[in-house]
């Protein structure tokens, strides 16, 4: 399948300035988006693990009240094609970038099992 976008790249990109593929190493249903539209204030942990999953860690205050931490690492792999005018000339010139990104979701439990707050951190590097 890369072969033939890469020739199908390769092929158009004359009418283009490049092309770029991404190849998603690995890939999770947890993001941003999800997390704020999904997690309310009020809503039960049975909720919260049906739509985010259970947590990579929980722990407890000093009141027994329950945190939860999710945290998630993706990496995106992209390559670029400078031209079919290369092939003409006999070189290439694929470029390659990978980066990689983190999410972090914190959620706070009351003591009757119910969010009561809940924040979110993502980074890339």
């Amino acid at each position: 399948m890369k072969k033939i976008l890469l020739i199908v790249c390769l092929v158009v990109s004359p009418f283009l300035t490049g092309c770029t593929t991404g190849d998603p190493v690995y890939e999770e249903n947890l993001t941003v988006a999800k997390a704020q539209r999904e997690i309310k204030i009020g809503m039960t942990s049975a909720d919260v693990v049906e739509v985010l999953g259970s947590p990579n860690m929980v722990t407890t205050d000093d009141k027994r009240r329950e945190t939860w931490v999710y945290d998630r690492v993706s990496s995106n792999v992209s390559t670029s094609q400078a031209g079919v005018w290369l092939l003409v000339v006999g070189g290439s010139s694929a470029h390659r970038t990978q980066n990689q990104r983190m999410l972090t979701i914190i959620i706070k439990f009351d003591e009757n099992s119910r969010v009561r707050d809940f924040a979110y951190r993502t980074s890339t590097f």
